[in-house]
């Protein structure tokens, strides 16, 4: 899911990446709305209400927009910087490390972000903080999947969904049309699969408030788990290989 990168990578290791992300991002996007009333998962959005502060002349309110997509920015900043540095030496763990920052820092928020009142102050620093991760989380999906998959905003992919949907109707080569059809089934699993994160995330928000986030933390420690198995799996694949032949 995370290991294989470029001409390695297949359709099922993006399909994988896409749903089981794309699944946490809604859940995180729910959680940010309704415990904080703030989009927590991209920052569209928050340069539309940056420009219409400033036009109030409110550039309180106007700074703190502002600061949402840097924190944005800086998460997909630490995330790249981590993964290169790391891949210098091992390659096969440069996903580790941001995904269990990002990890920490849902945890974190979910735990110090439960109090029953939030001040004004802590609810920016919470929405700093879930931008942050969602910056992580973005940046390294992007990179690992060469820009196919990006799981926390929607706006791009309905409108590849709605070029290639287009396309269909014009593209009548078997090799083009299946290809078309890989990739608005990618982008379809995406949408749907970050719909259903919204959906039980606001089902789970019920009962469990900002803890809500300790299951998106579950889901990408399970996807970090499973991609090591399966390393752990093909190792002892090659070395049982390599001991028959000699």
């Amino acid at each position: 899911m995370f290991r294989h990168q470029g001409k390695n990578r297949t359709f099922i290791h993006n399909l994988r990446l896409a749903t089981l992300l794309s699944f946490v991002a809604g859940i995180v996007n729910v959680t940010g709305v309704l415990s904080i009333k703030t989009l927590t998962t991209n920052v569209t959005g928050h340069f539309a209400y940056f420009a219409e502060e400033v036009m109030k002349h409110n550039y309180s309110a106007a700074f703190t927009f502002f600061i949402f997509t840097i924190f944005f920015l800086i998460g997909s900043f630490v995330s790249n910087f981590l993964a290169e540095l790391i891949s210098k030496k091992h390659p096969d763990l440069s996903h580790v490390i941001p995904i269990t920052l990002e990890i920490i820092v849902l945890i974190g928020v979910g735990i110090f972000g439960g109090q029953s009142e939030l001040s004004s102050f802590e609810g920016k620093w919470i929405a700093f903080a879930m931008l942050f991760a969602m910056g992580i989380q973005n940046s390294l999906v992007t990179k690992i999947s060469q820009s196919t998959v990006r799981t926390t905003h929607l706006t791009g992919l309905f409108t590849d969904l709605g070029i290639e949907l287009s396309q269909l109707f014009f593209y009548k080569k078997p090799e083009e049309t299946k290809k078309l059809k890989t990739s608005i089934y990618l982008r379809l699993s995406i949408i749907i699969f970050f719909f259903l994160g919204c959906f039980s995330g606001g089902f789970m928000y019920i009962f469990l408030e900002m803890k809500t986030l300790f299951v998106s933390a579950f889901f990408l420690l399970v996807a970090l788990l499973y991609d090591y198995i399966r390393l752990q799996f093909h190792v002892i694949k090659r070395k049982t290989f390599h001991h028959k032949t000699n």
